[in-house]
């Protein structure tokens, strides 16, 4: 036998089972919305012993609305919904949305929109639906095709598996390195009754959305023509879901799909200035914000979760570049990681954004604590405070450039070796 030497290092282990500390206790108890259904099933896409695809229906008279990434190699799933939605959004047959994780089937040439069109014309025959009203989604590895057969087998107990009360296990199906799933709900009176909104979404890795996010589903039964609905949508993504970064990379699958299925007895949300719209788009904006800041939560590998405040800037553009700057700095990240209060890298993180800012009038603070201002480090500046604050799990770093009266605010979290881990055998 080989002599062994105990100063040798050990290759890690990687804890596949790890949950993120800031995982809720249970999922969240959600409305059922009348008019919407789900069914999940196992077809092996990628992981064993897991249910893997989603199937989603949706009642007749459902108005759809959507927000995908910008991304130019995005994937051929995502080409398709966007092109279906500039088609019908409102059917009298209904709707249905499919999502399979394990496999993007993003940059499969041709193969892709086979796929695509394989899947949507199976679940159009199984519903009995047109199949440009079928919505399909992918998520996982890029380049590998897609076994779509897997999911077109499946779909005879799929669809004799539809229930509205399936929602919870739907947002189990759709999640990859996810370490649980993500739901939130809103309820509030509208003019005649109660309008109800429940969403889902999965994210852990590859979060630097341009558009909506990883991939979030939104149901709701209010009553609102397709083309409100998208505008209300459209207008919530800049503060919420396009506010949030795990690692800087935006994926090829990213997509948001909302279905509003009119059966609420509430009236119809007719006009965008009145408050039924109002109520109806702060209730949308806080379940999108709800999802969006439990992704980051659970990003690969984090530890803490960290809301980057920049106020005082002269533009929206400007407090929105410097607050990703700073979410998006590995330095930055991984100081927070070793709870080591170097806003220093801060300093270098506004810099580098190429955004208007002024040396002599920035000020930097971690919480409530003031740690440079006016050019250089406070006079007040204390180590051991600075360092007691980095010790928490949810952190604020506060930037005023003092330049102007734009704000902008986003949520990050920190890089940990687990990042690394995850990533580095994602494909094995």
């Amino acid at each position: 036998m080989a002599p062994t030497s105990a100063a040798a290092p050990s290759t890690p282990v990687v804890a596949k089972s790890l949950v993120s500390p800031f995982a809720p206790a249970a999922f969240p108890e959600l409305p059922q919305i009348e008019g919407v259904e789900f069914a999940t099933a196992a077809a092996g896409i990628k992981y064993k012993g897991r249910t893997d695809v989603m199937l989603v229906r949706v009642a007749p008279g459902t108005s759809m609305a959507g927000v995908f990434t910008t991304s130019s190699t995005r994937a051929a799933c995502v080409h398709d919904c966007q092109a279906k939605l500039k088609g019908a959004p409102v059917s009298d047959q209904g709707a249905a949305i499919l999502v399979n994780s394990g496999n993007a089937n993003a940059f499969t040439g041709a193969a892709g929109q086979a796929s695509v069109d394989a899947i949507s014309g199976a679940v159009s025959q199984a519903l009995n639906l047109p199949a440009d009203r079928v919505f399909t989604s992918s998520t996982g590895v890029i380049g590998e095709p897609l076994p779509h057969d897997r999911i077109t087998q499946a779909l005879t107990d799929l669809s004799g598996a539809l229930s509205p009360a399936g929602i919870d296990a739907a947002a189990r199906a759709i999640m990859t390195t996810d370490t649980f799933p993500k739901g939130a709900m809103a309820e509030f009176e509208g003019e005649g009754g109660t309008i109800k909104i429940a969403g889902i979404a999965k994210g852990s890795g590859m979060i630097a959305p341009n558009m909506a996010t990883m991939l979030v589903y939104i149901f709701t039964d209010a009553k609102i023509a397709p083309d409100k609905l998208q505008k209300i949508l459209s207008r919530q993504i800049d503060g919420t879901f396009n506010a949030i970064t795990v690692d800087s990379d935006t994926s090829t699958s990213d997509a948001l799909l909302i279905a509003a299925t009119g059966k609420s007895p509430a009236d119809e949300i007719a006009d965008l200035r009145l408050k039924p719209a109002k109520d109806f788009e702060a209730a949308l904006n806080a379940v999108m914000t709800d999802l969006a800041k439990q992704v980051v939560m659970d990003g690969e590998g984090a530890t803490k979760f960290v809301e980057v405040q920049v106020t005082g800037a002269e533009t929206d553009h400007d407090a929105h570049v410097i607050a990703m700057s700073i979410a998006n700095s590995p330095l930055v990240k991984t100081a927070i990681a070793g709870e080591d209060a170097n806003w220093g890298r801060v300093v270098a993180a506004i810099g580098k954004s190429g955004a208007k800012a002024d040396r002599d009038l920035l000020t930097i603070r971690f919480g409530d604590t003031v740690l440079a201002e006016k050019g250089w480090r406070s006079p007040e500046y204390s180590e051991e405070a600075a360092s007691a604050y980095m010790k928490n799990a949810r952190l604020v770093i506060g930037v005023d450039l003092g330049l102007g009266a734009a704000s902008k605010t986003v949520w990050t979290c920190d890089l940990t070796h687990r990042y690394i881990d995850i990533n580095a055998d994602y494909r094995s």
